[in-house]
C-alpha cells in the first residue's frame, strides 16, 4: 500500500469514519425490527445510493476470474455474518462491552494476515495484542455479574469481530486491482442476498415496519455505512487493513459516550478498567506495528539482465 497518493492526510478522512460508526450502535438499539431486516435494509439502501457511482465500472467485472469472484462472494458472506452477530450483540449487552470487544478486530486481522500471508509481527505487537485479550477477559467477566444475556452479547460480539477481520483481509488483497467502489458495491450486494435468504429460510418479515425503523434503516445507510464502511473500503487502496483497524480504537469512545447520552447506559467499574486495559492494548499493539512496517526495508532494485556483451563507449 501507498499513501503518498492520497492528497488528503489520511488521519481525516480516518477521524470521519470513526465517528460515522460510533453512531451505528445507537441507531442499531432505537430499532425494535430483526437485526437480520436492519442490516439487509442498511445495504439495500446504501447500494441504492451508489448506483450513480458504480454503473460505469460494472464492466470490470467481465474482467475478473473465478477465484476472484469467490473471494467476493466470501467477503460479501463474511460481511452479512458481521453485522447479523454483531447487531445481534447490541440487543444483548451494552454499547460500549459491544464496541470495546469489537476493537479487538486489529488482532484478528494480524492472526488472519499471518496465516494467509505470513506477515509477521513483533513480540512488542503480541505482547500488545494479550494485555488487549485480558483486557477483554474482565470484560466479560464484569458482564457476568449482570446477566447470561450479557455475556451471550459478548460472544456474538468477538464472532463478529472475527468474520470482520475476514472480509477485511479479503478486501486488501483484492483492492490491490479492483475498484474501490465497485469492490463495496459487490460485497454489499452479496450481503443482501445472504440477509434477503436468511430472512425468506426464517419466516422473518421484510415488510410492515413502522415509519421510525424504516427512518434508521435510511440513517444506518447513510451515516455509518457509507460514510464508514464505504470510506474504510476506499481508504484500503491507500493504507493496510491493519491501519483502519486503528480507527476502531475511537468507536468504543464515540459509541460509549453517544449510548450515555442518548439511551442512558452506564458501565461497571470491571467494563472501564477492562475497556482501558484493550484500548491501551491495542494502542501499543498498534504502534509496535507500524514500527516494525517502518522498519522493513524496501525489495532491492535488480539490475536489468543484458542479453549479450557490455560494449563500454567513449
Amino acid at each position: 500500500m501507498n499513501n503518498t497518493s492520497l492528497k488528503i492526510p489520511v488521519l481525516i478522512p480516518l477521524i470521519i469514519g470513526i465517528i460515522a460508526i460510533s453512531f451505528s450502535s445507537i441507531f442499531v438499539k432505537w430499532s425494535d425490527a430483526p437485526v437480520s431486516v436492519q442490516g439487509m435494509y442498511r445495504l439495500l439502501f446504501t447500494l441504492i445510493m451508489m448506483l450513480p457511482f458504480v454503473w460505469k465500472q460494472v464492466r470490470f467485472l467481465k474482467k475478473i476470474n473465478w477465484r476472484e469472484t469467490f473471494l467476493l462472494i466470501l467477503s460479501g458472506s463474511f460481511l452479512a455474518l458481521h453485522f447479523l452477530f454483531w447487531m445481534g450483540s447490541l440487543k444483548l449487552t451494552t454499547v460500549a462491552s459491544s464496541t470495546i470487544l469489537l476493537s479487538l478486530q486489529p488482532v484478528f486481522v494480524m492472526i488472519g494476515a499471518y496465516i494467509a500471508f505470513r506477515e509477521k509481527t513483533s513480540k512488542a505487537a503480541i505482547i500488545g495484542m494479550m494485555v488487549a485479550i485480558i483486557g477483554a477477559i474482565m470484560i466479560g467477566w464484569g458482564d457476568i455479574g449482570i446477566s447470561t444475556k450479557h455475556i451471550q452479547g459478548d460472544l456474538l460480539s468477538i464472532l463478529g469481530t472475527i468474520v470482520v477481520a475476514a472480509h477485511m483481509l479479503i478486501g486488501q488483497k483484492l483492492l490491490k486491482t479492483f475498484p474501490a467502489t465497485l469492490y463495496s458495491f459487490s460485497v454489499f450486494l452479496v450481503a443482501v442476498i445472504v440477509f434477503g435468504i436468511y430472512n425468506l429460510t426464517l419466516d422473518i418479515p421484510m415488510t410492515g415496519y413502522p415509519e421510525k425503523d424504516w427512518g434508521i434503516f435510511l440513517l444506518l445507510a447513510i451515516i455509518p455505512t457509507v460514510f464508514g464502511h464505504v470510506l474504510f473500503n476506499w481508504l484500503l487502496k491507500y493504507v493496510t487493513a491493519a491501519t483502519i483497524s486503528m480507527a476502531i480504537l475511537g468507536e468504543p469512545v464515540g459509541a460509549t459516550l453517544l449510548a450515555y447520552m442518548f439511551l442512558d447506559e452506564s458501565l461497571t467499574l470491571s467494563q472501564w478498567s477492562g475497556g482501558a486495559i484493550v484500548l491501551a492494548g491495542l494502542y501499543y499493539f498498534l504502534q509496535n506495528t507500524r514500527k516494525q512496517n517502518k522498519r522493513t526495508p524496501p525489495a532491492p532494485i535488480k539490475p536489468p539482465v543484458t542479453s549479450g556483451p557490455i560494449v563500454k563507449k567513449g
